[in-house]
């Protein structure tokens, strides 16, 4: 069986910033012939649930990557590096299990792919990707989000 790494949120953990999730039926319905394992990245890096919501200030994630920007909350606070440990974890997680494909939460500063909100914490998005999604994509793993489905 395919193994798939999918966002816990996307399968319904409660593990969004605001102590929600994202369920998405098309997510489950894509999911149901493959072996998914559920990541969290926010969560895996440390972060409690709930917590401020994060953007990336100041560049794109592979400046976050290469330490030129950060990943602020909506209250001034740098929690960077648990956005980083959290990537680096999910990462280790898709070699152990040789994942070639990931379903993650669009437009997060974690597992967005494509678009992210640009930093000012006004809804608006920009052209790039989050923290694990940019890792992923470095390994070669085809990252989907729920929109793509």
């Amino acid at each position: 069986m395919k193994k798939i790494l999918v966002s816990s949120c996307l399968c319904g953990e409660k593990c969004k910033y605001n102590g929600g999730n994202n369920y998405n039926i098309q997510v489950e319905a894509y999911c149901k012939d493959k072996e998914v394992i559920k990541v969290c990245p926010e969560v895996l890096g440390g972060l409690p649930i709930p917590r401020h919501p994060a953007e990336i200030v100041g560049g794109t994630a592979q400046d976050v990557l290469n330490g030129k920007a950060k990943i602020l909350n909506n209250q001034g606070e740098d929690v960077t590096e648990a956005f980083l440990k959290g990537a680096q974890t999910v990462l280790k997680i898709a070699k152990d299990y040789g994942i070639r494909q990931a379903i993650l939460k669009a437009k997060s500063p974690s597992c967005g792919r494509g678009k992210v909100y640009n930093g000012n914490f006004e809804g608006v998005l920009v052209e790039g990707n989050g923290i694990t999604s940019q890792l992923l994509l470095e390994e070669g793993i085809e990252i989907k989000t729920e929109e793509d489905l």
